[in-house]
């Protein structure tokens, strides 16, 4: 396990009485795809949408928060993460059905949602199949895949405020773009209604195959990975840009560029967080210099380095 910092003892007493579990210094090497990074000074997994409210209305003002769902498409860094990590576990994980509408929790997974749908015989949601990860996660960023994207889908979102109050948001406020959302990294999602469209389940599943087929031909699935590491530029294609600097197969440490799909970063059996954030940026260098493109991180990278003062 990698321990990365001490964090200062304490933080644990400051933060107010809670029913969900709360731990310190929680590693989080083992949660993430990457099986990277350092703990987090403190892991709160809430019961249920009132503790979590209760919680960021009444915790310290001066006390980060940083949310995560399954660890995707997330790099720890190797120092971990100060203040308090909240995952949302199975109880914000439901999944229902009414009409023609898809209702799930923020922890639901992307695979789950769209089973659902295609068992209650509405289509439009296969491309979720394809996304690892939560909805939370895919709200957060716009997710999309095979010629969809969250903003195709959704039709609004319920969250919580930054002051622990409980809101419903429309698309529209939600300020959507390419792997992109405007709502700030201060306010929580808490569940979304999806739109489908009746189709037979045959249809459905066939659609849900032939994404499965293409992600198993073309990434890495059973690799430890992250997803996509660099979004697309606008008329380009990421793996291309990449290909083309040379970078194919590409080393540092513990980590390579994937010579299956050279957008995807792997971690080889031993490779630090420094060491997939290192290569990233080596590959981003290098595509500038032969293209003049700025490749953009997919990938969220968040904690603190090494050695770097909580």
């Amino acid at each position: 396990m990698n321990t990365g910092i001490t964090f200062k003892e304490g933080l644990l007493d400051k933060l107010p009485a809670v029913r969900g579990r709360i731990s310190a210094n929680a590693p989080l090497d083992k949660i993430t795809w990457f099986r990277v990074g350092g703990p987090a000074e403190v892991m709160f997994r809430p019961e249920d949408a009132h503790d979590l409210a209760y919680f960021i209305t009444n915790k310290p003002a001066d006390v980060p928060l940083t949310f995560i769902g399954v660890g995707s498409n997330l790099l720890v860094r190797d120092g971990g993460i100060p203040g308090v990590v909240v995952r949302l576990g199975r109880n914000f994980a439901e999944i229902t059905v009414q009409g023609d509408m898809v209702i799930a929790g923020a922890g639901a997974l992307d695979g789950n949602v769209a089973k659902v749908a295609h068992d209650n015989s509405l289509g439009g949601l296969e491309f979720l199949s394809g996304i690892p990860g939560t909805i939370g996660g895919a709200l957060r960023m716009n997710a999309g895949a095979y010629g969809r994207e969250m903003k195709d889908v959704l039709i609004d979102t319920t969250v919580i405020s930054p002051e622990g109050e409980v809101q419903t948001l429309t698309l529209d406020e939600l300020g959507y773009g390419y792997r992109h959302c405007d709502l700030g990294s201060d306010w929580t999602f808490l569940s979304a209604r999806l739109k489908g469209t009746p189709v037979d389940q045959e249809t459905i599943a066939t659609e849900m195959q032939k994404i499965q087929n293409a992600r198993g031909d073309s990434q890495p699935i059973r690799s430890r990975t992250g997803g996509s590491t660099f979004a697309n530029p606008e008329g380009h294609k990421a793996w291309q840009l990449i290909d083309a600097a040379g970078c194919r197969g590409l080393k540092r440490g513990g980590a390579q560029v994937s010579e299956q799909h050279c957008n995807f970063l792997l971690n080889t059996g031993d490779a630090t967080a420094a060491d997939l954030e290192g290569l990233g940026e080596e590959v981003r260098q290098r595509v500038k210099e032969t293209s003049g493109v700025e490749l953009r991180w997919e990938i969220k990278r968040i904690g603190l380095e090494k050695g770097e003062d909580a």
